[in-house]
């Protein structure tokens, strides 16, 4: 049973992936985004989960779950908004939005994802 570790530096690695199904870091809004409000923030944290996803071959028509970390539980209806455009139609994968402190001020929403890899084992 191998273990494929995607971008790993000595705290942690960008994604892991184990018998085809890839567990990814924390992913937030850009640098180019994050004094920007909670869609802006959302935009560019998705756009950046879709970039690694590509990098270990899947996409988000294969994710598994998901857990949204919200500064702010009022920002939920404009992420959700965001959210909802995202994920393709009949691909929704099963998510837990949670409100939690987050590592920077300036951010408002984190995502961390699993995925399945097709063809990686």
């Amino acid at each position: 049973m191998s273990i494929t570790r995607h971008d790993t530096k000595a705290r942690m690695s960008r994604a892991v992936i184990h018998n085809g199904v890839a567990w990814l870091c924390g992913q937030v809004a850009g640098p180019e985004a994050r004094l920007g409000d909670i869609t802006a923030q959302t935009e560019s944290m998705l756009a950046r989960v879709d970039a690694l996803l590509a990098e270990i071959g899947s996409d988000r028509e294969h994710l598994l779950s998901a857990t949204i970390y919200l500064k702010e539980g009022q920002d939920v209806a404009a992420m959700n908004a965001v959210w909802d455009a995202w994920v393709p139609e009949g691909h929704a994968p099963a998510r837990t939005c949670v409100c939690a402190p987050l590592p920077a001020d300036e951010l408002k929403v984190e995502i961390t994802v699993t995925a399945l890899v097709p063809g990686a084992s």
